[in-house]
């Protein structure tokens, strides 16, 4: 079992949630260091913190997640999802530390008809895409034993900025929206995922001396637009605003989304034994941890 746990991005929605997780966890020592001391974004500064610090696993929750700004900083987007991940697979592999990384549904077109498997083909479109799924090919080069790269999608929570709190904002504001219906995926709660990250760290495959190196899918169970969700948020949380669909091409974005992206799961539940939620079991309970959060 791992002794020394480092989680990158913890302040961030997912590093958040897995602190949240683990802070009676007296079985292992967890490391969530700051960008001050850890910034991905920065080479020397990723150098300078692991010549300080010995860790038994990488948890890498960091990334740029803005979809649309990484259109416009493509250098930036690729030094965080691409080049730092590249780094932390060459340190893991020397230091004989495992890595769990998190990477996105993005890497796909989102052409597909049926849930995505992990072998199916990437082919991105958009720049986040492009440097998630050059992270991942960087770490399938250079740590092909004990690395686990967890692809997932719609990631909210409690914490930080996402469609959730967004909508719950601007439902109380205002008496209508425009909402896509036209992307379909499925919501991820980052406390569900968190859960199943720390699930796997305690497995016995997991914790096998070596096991080759994998991709697989994590999100919650169903599928839904971005419409039903936004419809579910309003009526599980009694806000009266009238949602409008709208397609995509009536909302345009510097990046393309996905049209379609639900992640097919069989292989996480089959090798790990996970047990998965369904996706609107999870708002309810993400929404009920923001209330009391708000009391």
């Amino acid at each position: 079992m791992p002794k020394t746990i480092l989680v990158t991005g913890g302040s961030g929605q997912l590093g958040r949630s897995i602190r949240a997780l683990v802070k009676n966890d007296s079985n292992f020592q967890y490391l969530f260091p700051g960008r001050e001391q850890l910034d991905l974004s920065n080479s020397a500064s990723i150098d300078a913190f692991f010549k300080a610090n010995t860790v038994d696993l990488i948890i890498n929750c960091a990334a740029h997640t803005a979809v649309d700004k990484a259109e416009s900083e493509p250098k930036l987007a690729d030094q965080i999802n691409h080049l730092a991940v590249k780094k932390l697979a060459k340190i893991a592999s020397e230091h004989q530390a495992k890595l769990i990384h998190i990477s996105t549904d993005y890497v796909f077109a989102g052409e597909n008809f049926k849930p995505y498997v992990e072998n199916d083909k990437v082919a991105p479109k958009g720049v986040y895409g492009l440097s998630k799924l050059k992270g991942e090919q960087a770490i399938g080069l250079l740590k092909p034993t004990n690395a686990v790269i967890i692809r997932t999608s719609w990631v909210y929570s409690e914490f930080g900025n996402n469609f959730v709190k967004t909508m719950l904002k601007m439902g109380k504001q205002r008496n209508e929206l425009n909402v896509i219906y036209d992307q379909v995926g499925t919501p991820t709660y980052a406390g569900d995922l968190a859960n199943t990250i720390l699930q796997l760290v305690r497995s016995d495959k997991f914790n096998q001396s070596e096991f080759q190196t994998a991709i697989y899918h994590y999100s919650n169970e169903g599928i839904c637009s971005w419409y039903d969700f936004a419809i579910t948020i309003f009526e599980l949380s009694g806000i009266d605003c009238h949602v409008h669909a709208i397609e995509s091409k009536d909302y345009p974005t510097p990046a393309k989304r996905p049209h379609y992206s639900v992640l097919n799961k069989a292989k996480i539940k089959q090798t790990y034994g996970v047990t998965i939620p369904y996706w609107k079991e999870a708002l309810q309970r993400c929404l009920s941890a923001l209330q009391e959060i708000n009391l």
